[in-house]
């Protein structure tokens, strides 16, 4: 009977040592965010953990329509939790073959102690918050062969006194992110164009006319009219805006970053320079994570 007393005793002490050791094998990354967007069925937020140079997946989690994450727990190896130096989170194709970090990274912090604040001027993630950034553009139907009956039915970012010129000031974005442009109209976003630079044609001329635009983003809207709205538009009193996408993307609608939109006067002239305000702030993710 002592053997077997000593026996039960000897395995539950084994037993709970290695149920110790388990336990500290892993452990918790807390995420807190805000500002982060549904992406739809097609792609997912991923979180990296920075380990001696190289990304480690801390998980991958959804957003609802109302921004909530579906997970902001995750568990990790606890050794490379101890030597993580920074936080990336990237968005990443639903299903992912790659088991790499994609090019669209979007917030990343260094840890201080225990936690680490995340913004989307981190060098790891885009690199500006784009509260710098300014923009001009025109109304104007460049490419409507001549006629000047529809000049309120066009936007074009440019600077009509600068030969033209640039209308927008905006910081060169990294791979896996570009801009576009849109024309809120009623309540629709459509988009202009997407484009890199601020100097040059844009990706989109489906509504414009059969004339060549200006070497700037910009678009007419003229012809093939979507569903429920009619050309050409008046778009004084319109919004126009300027968002930053991830690229690929699957949507539609413009990204929650939206770092210039202009209500456009109601008075506003034709072919006369109209200024767009800086909104970083207000469409800007943030974030904290902590382990």
């Amino acid at each position: 009977m002592k053997h077997l007393i000593k026996f039960f005793t000897l395995s539950l002490i084994v037993s709970l040592f290695l149920t110790s050791c388990d336990s500290n094998d892993s452990a918790d990354l807390n995420l807190n965010l805000t500002g982060l967007e549904q992406l739809g069925t097609d792609y997912a937020y991923e979180g990296w953990i920075m380990v001696d140079g190289s990304p480690v997946s801390t998980g991958v989690f959804s957003v609802d329509s109302d921004g909530n994450p579906s997970n902001s727990s995750f568990e990790v190896s606890n050794e490379d939790l101890e030597s993580a130096t920074a936080f990336v989170l990237t968005i990443e194709p639903s299903p992912d073959p790659d088991p790499a970090p994609s090019a669209v990274k979007y917030l990343a912090g260094d840890f201080s102690g225990n936690t680490a604040s995340l913004t989307i001027s981190h060098p790891a993630a885009l690199g500006t918050d784009f509260t710098a950034s300014s923009g001009n553009y025109i109304l104007a139907t460049p490419t409507d062969g001549g006629s000047d009956t529809n000049e309120f039915s066009g936007v074009w970012w440019l600077d009509p006194t600068a030969g033209p010129g640039p209308g927008l000031d905006l910081p060169s974005l990294p791979n896996g992110w570009v801009y576009e442009g849109w024309a809120v109209i009623d309540g629709t976003p459509l988009s202009t164009g997407r484009f890199s630079s601020i100097q040059g044609a844009d990706d989109f001329n489906g509504f414009s006319g059969t004339q060549g635009g200006p070497p700037f983003p910009g678009e007419d809207f003229l012809q093939n009219a979507p569903s429920g709205l009619n050309f050409p538009v008046d778009l004084r009193g319109q919004t126009v805006v300027i968002s930053v996408e991830p690229s690929p993307d699957n949507s539609a609608a413009p990204f929650t970053l939206k770092p210039l939109v202009s209500s456009v006067l109601e008075n506003a002239t034709d072919h006369s320079s109209l200024s767009m305000s800086n909104n970083a702030i207000q469409t800007n993710p943030t974030g904290t994570v902590s382990r």
